[in-house]
């Protein structure tokens, strides 16, 4: 009978390299359903090789785990086997991570752990890390930080144990990312960093160069920390590394990719039967050489022949060089799937580009990573017109990572579309979620804040206000929270009455109370702008000059967001002028002109021009003040017309309409997350990257800077 199942075997291997994985499964399953009995050792490794075409070649995770499930049953009653016993244990484990039962997959690691407990040989140790890698992944999904670093730190003692570097700096990575999710405090997360710090510093450089992955892992969560705590400065030797690591990768694998196909054709010519004795010698050393080319391009990370597929993120059909692993088999796992990653590096050009005002080349790197984006989403089969309830269960982990990057592409989009009140663009930002509302649910409280963002940015501060609000209620991150408060009372301010002064003071109060406990400076310069300007308005000049200029001072040195640097310096320069400080005005309103005019940012122009106009006024310069009025009416006109095309538009209504977006939510999708929890692939923890919109030209922003100090009413006001 061995011979049969031998034979089988080989009919299957056949047939999966013809791409016939129907058939091959059926040679496969004839051995488990045949009525004359095999030894149990044959069924097994008959049923893992089912298990582990059907996960990497379908869908159908049921179905593996069927088979999976009834070698464990085979393996209970064999007393050794310890290498297909574990081999069972990972598979299974990865079947119940993909269909979302954390409780068995939590069940079944724990056995696994077990097992490998008492053993030290090297391969009892990887099997460890191994079990310890997806259980830490397993108590991500339920929140359980603590016992899932806890996991990771046994699995870096075992990496220790035996000597294997990468391994340490794989456990290393996992611990660092997550103390970046949970941030209990930030002096863990600088130890996890400078522990990755000391592991990479140990690896020999030709090491480093084969841990692509790892490479990558490393410096985007050690960007994500930089961004985190507001330190744009030291993030940015991060992501000029990867960005040099991506192009050559690209070039590389492009490379590879032409030798392959040199290399076929070759094959091919030699397998003609006619070919001269002289040509096909010339032939096959062509061939040998494009062969020692092509051994010299790969790495480990590519062409490691592991027998488990990876652990985080389901079954994708993925070529050759299409993945950037973590660690060596028997984990072979990987964080984000090369494409992702790729555009998570131009996502992260972007992030740390757009404050400076670099909108071009951010919009070549928003349009490189949305192509990269939509590209993957067509293999997963989403073309226009399929929503969440056309996706199959396994389908939604990876629909899941792409459509996040694409939020995050689309958030940045329309944050620069807003600064260049380039209004009909940024009308499009809902709809993907519309289409997955309940993939995309932690995504919801974005949604309304970008909403906030068009009403504010085309003059409807009531309507703004109130999704800014929304957004507070739809989000548990006290950092959203903060800036949506503080950019709802910017929009009641802009309002201009005493009651929306007063709404705004109650939304800045509890904020600037507690601004210091943020981490990072995000929410304080932010902060201390919308007070500023509260006081302003309440004609407190001396104090709000004083909260202004700090705020200014942190935005310039530590956050570099040139948008905000200009609004800063554009109510500086009208609180200097109602000071009758004229010539610190005209510095200062002309700095904020340039930085205006860089950003092309037509309504804090408006809004720097009125104020510079009145400044000319003041002085008498006439000359100035006329040719001012000129260029602050073709700007206004510029911004007229923008508002009209906008107001016209079919989206205009929805998108500032005060109700919340109500869809239908999935059902078997939204049972299938909720059992799954917030998984480790798809936080990718990365900061809020909208800026804060100026206020609009208009009767509103007149009254903000029009400030008559011979008639402050002060009755009313509060002060913190």
């Amino acid at each position: 009978m061995d011979a049969v199942a031998e034979g089988l075997w080989g009919l299957a291997d056949y047939q999966e390299q013809s791409g016939e994985i129907g058939k091959a499964v059926k040679c496969l399953e004839a051995i488990c359903q045949s009525d004359v009995s095999f030894f149990p050792i044959v069924e097994v490794k008959t049923r893992l090789r089912i298990a582990t075409l059907l996960l990497k070649h379908s869908h159908n995770v049921n179905h593996a785990k069927a088979h999976l499930e009834r070698a464990q049953l085979l393996l209970k009653a064999v007393p050794s086997c310890f290498d297909l016993k574990c081999r069972a244990y990972s598979l299974l484990s990865q079947c119940y991570h993909l269909v979302g039962s954390i409780a068995p997959q939590k069940q079944v690691l724990h056995k696994a752990l077990d097992l490998t407990a008492s053993g030290y040989d090297i391969g009892v140790k990887l099997w460890s890390c191994n079990f310890n890698s997806q259980l830490a992944n397993a108590l991500i999904i339920e929140g359980d930080y603590q016992s899932s670093i806890a996991a990771l730190d046994a699995g870096y003692v075992c990496a220790t144990q035996i000597g294997y570097l990468e391994l340490q700096m794989f456990f290393a990575t996992c611990m660092l990312h997550v103390h970046l999710m949970h941030w209990e405090d930030e002096s863990s997360v600088e130890r996890a960093v400078a522990k990755c710090d000391e592991v990479w510093e140990f690896l020999d450089p030709q090491k480093k160069q084969q841990c692509l992955g790892l490479f990558f892992y490393n410096e985007l969560l050690h960007i994500f920390y930089r961004l985190r705590v507001c330190d744009y400065k030291n993030a940015t030797p991060h992501i000029e590394r990867l960005d040099a690591a991506m192009k050559a990768d690209l070039k590389k694998t492009q490379h590879l990719q032409q030798l392959t196909k040199e290399f076929d054709a070759i094959n091919e010519s030699l397998s003609r039967p006619e070919l001269h004795h002289r040509e096909r010698l010339a032939l096959s050393e062509k061939q040998s050489r494009i062969q020692h080319q092509m051994a010299s391009l790969t790495t480990f990370s590519s062409t490691s022949k592991g027998t488990l597929e990876p652990a985080y993120f389901g079954n994708m059909k993925r070529t050759v060089g299409d993945k950037l692993e973590l660690a060596p088999p028997p984990i072979d796992g990987e964080w984000l799937p090369k494409s992702a990653v790729y555009a998570l590096v131009d996502l992260m050009m972007v992030v740390l580009s757009r404050p400076k005002g670099n909108f071009k080349d951010c919009a070549k790197r928003i349009q490189s990573g949305m192509n990269t984006i939509e590209e993957e989403l067509l293999k997963l089969g989403i073309i226009d017109g399929v929503r969440e309830v056309n996706l199959q269960h396994s389908a939604i982990w990876m629909a899941g990572v792409y459509l996040m990057l694409l939020m995050q592409f689309l958030e940045n989009k329309v944050a620069m579309e807003l600064t260049q009140s380039e209004f009909v663009e940024a009308q499009g930002m809902k709809n993907w979620y519309m289409r997955f509302p309940t993939i995309l649910q932690t995504c919801e409280s974005t949604i309304e804040m970008l909403r906030g963002q068009y009403a504010h940015s085309v003059g409807c501060y009531n309507e703004a206000a109130f999704h800014f609000i929304e957004a507070v209620k739809l989000t548990e991150s006290k950092s959203m929270q903060a800036l949506c408060q503080i950019y709802a009372a910017v929009s009641y301010i802009c309002i201009g009455d005493s009651e929306s002064s007063t709404q705004a003071l109650d939304l800045i109060g509890p904020v600037y109370s507690m601004m210091d406990s943020f981490v990072g400076v995000r929410e304080k310069t932010n902060c201390l702008f919308a007070y500023g300007l509260l006081l302003m308005k309440q004609q407190d000049l001396q104090e709000a000059r004083n909260r202004l200029a700090k705020g200014l001072q942190m935005t310039h040195n530590q956050l570099g967001n040139l948008q905000l640097v200009s609004q800063y310096l554009t109510i500086l320069g009208s609180l200097a002028l109602a000071l009758h400080d004229t010539g610190q005005a005209r510095e200062i309103l002309r700095s904020s002109l340039t930085l205006a005019k860089k950003l092309s940012d037509i309504p804090t122009q408006i809004w720097v021009l009125s104020v510079l106009t009145a400044l000319y006024q003041e002085l008498g310069e006439k000359g100035s003040e006329m040719e001012n009025v000129e260029f602050q009416k073709s700007r206004m006109d510029a911004l007229q017309q923008k508002l009209v095309d906008a107001h016209s538009s079919i989206h205009h209504i929805e998108l500032i309409d005060t109700i919340k977006i109500e869809v239908q939510q999935f059902r078997e999708v939204n049972n299938h997350r909720s059992a799954m929890g917030p998984p480790m692939s798809v936080n990718l923890d990365i900061p809020e990257s909208v800026g804060l919109s100026a206020p609009m030209p208009g009767h509103s922003t007149t009254r903000l800077v029009d400030i008559d100090i011979g008639n402050i009413n002060r009755r009313g006001k509060r002060k913190l």
